[in-house]
């Protein structure tokens, strides 16, 4: 790929003498509209009168193609003009970067971190955590999503003055990633979510030293996650994060609302705790057996004999001195003889 050199000084100059160029040929063609456009007839005959107006039509054509050159032209000048302006401020992006970078190199080879910049995100399905944002100023970087069967990433932890990272939902029965935490001035990260199946919520991301709001704790995932708690307000002013919602629960199970974050220590109220999940449907229910203390259930009717309209009567149950004993179902008779069989008999009352 061939490669463009431009100085963008050079485009704007040209661009302005375009301009420039442009203006007089349209004063030009101004003062030419009224003498080509409206010619008068040589004489009074229809021969010169004939002329007059084609030489006319010519010159109404004239000025309409000039218009639309004239508008071509400006396009031409602004896009010019557009040009140079994006080179000069990539130029000075480019400047700009390369001083950024100059400055951060030193830091991460000696701490591991660049000193100004927001932390990079961590990829959706790995559970990568957020990177981590610049010592002096610098977002922390949000954590990736886990796989199913993986924890969220954590959210990254921002510079003295920035705002914490969120944490990844959690794969599938997983733990969200925590909420990235703030070193003086800033608001925690919020948790991810649990993933599907019980996961727990995320811890929400603690608050700037100085003053912040906690990050929110993680809702809890569907089946009876637990929410994760909120994270702690700025020391001397700020209120905790709210704890997450718990999971709607599965079979008759409800997630718990994760726990309010601490105000701060001079001012600021505690985050609110997280709403408990709504409760799962309960089991379908069974037959119930018989107490342990019961000896005899109900016998089945036997089935109706083809020759018969009717089945045999269901036994009573044996009476038990302790419990009650449900009778048993009655059988249906053959159709062969359009029979019906007959209905059990109740149990027997206990004794007791």
């Amino acid at each position: 790929m061939p490669f463009v050199v431009t100085i963008p000084e050079q485009l704007s100059i040209a661009a302005t003498s375009l301009a420039n160029i442009g203006s007089t040929i349209s004063t030009a063609n101004t003062a030419a509209a009224a003498p080509t456009t409206t010619l008068l007839a040589a004489g009074a005959d229809e021969v010169s009168t004939a002329i007059a107006a084609l030489f006319g039509s010519h010159g109404q054509a004239f000025q309409a193609l000039s218009a639309q050159a004239e508008n071509l032209h400006g396009q031409f000048v602004t896009t010019l003009n557009s040009s140079a302006f994006s080179y000069a401020s990539a130029e000075a992006a480019n400047a700009s970067q390369n001083l950024v970078n100059a400055l951060n190199m030193p830091a991460e080879g000696l701490l591991g971190r660049p000193l100004i910049g927001d932390g990079t995100d961590g990829a959706p399905g790995t559970g990568q955590d957020g990177g981590d944002g610049g010592i002096l100023w610098g977002n922390g970087g949000n954590g990736g999503s886990g796989a199913p069967g993986q924890r969220g990433g954590d959210g990254g932890d921002a510079g003295l003055l920035g705002k914490g990272g969120y944490g990844g939902n959690g794969g599938a029965g997983q733990t969200g990633g925590t909420g990235g935490s703030v070193g003086l001035f800033g608001n925690g990260g919020g948790g991810g979510g649990g993933g599907a199946g019980g996961g727990a919520g995320g811890l929400g991301g603690d608050a700037g030293l100085v003053f912040g709001v906690g990050g929110p704790g993680g809702d809890g995932g569907d089946g009876g996650g637990t929410g994760g708690a909120g994270g702690a307000g700025g020391t001397f002013w700020g209120p905790g994060g709210a704890g997450g919602s718990g999971g709607h629960g599965g079979a008759g199970i409800a997630g718990n609302g994760g726990a309010g974050g601490p105000g701060g220590a001079v001012f600021g109220t505690g985050g609110d705790g997280g709403q408990g999940g709504l409760g799962g449907s309960g089991g379908t229910a069974e037959q119930a057996a018989t107490a342990a203390c019961c000896s005899a259930r109900a016998g089945r009717a036997a089935k109706a004999h083809p020759t018969t309209t009717r089945g045999a009567r269901v036994e009573r149950a044996a009476m038990a001195a302790c419990c009650w004993v449900t009778a048993g179902k009655a059988g249906r008779a053959e159709r062969r003889a359009s029979a019906a069989a007959e209905p059990a008999a109740p149990a027997a009352a206990p004794a007791c």
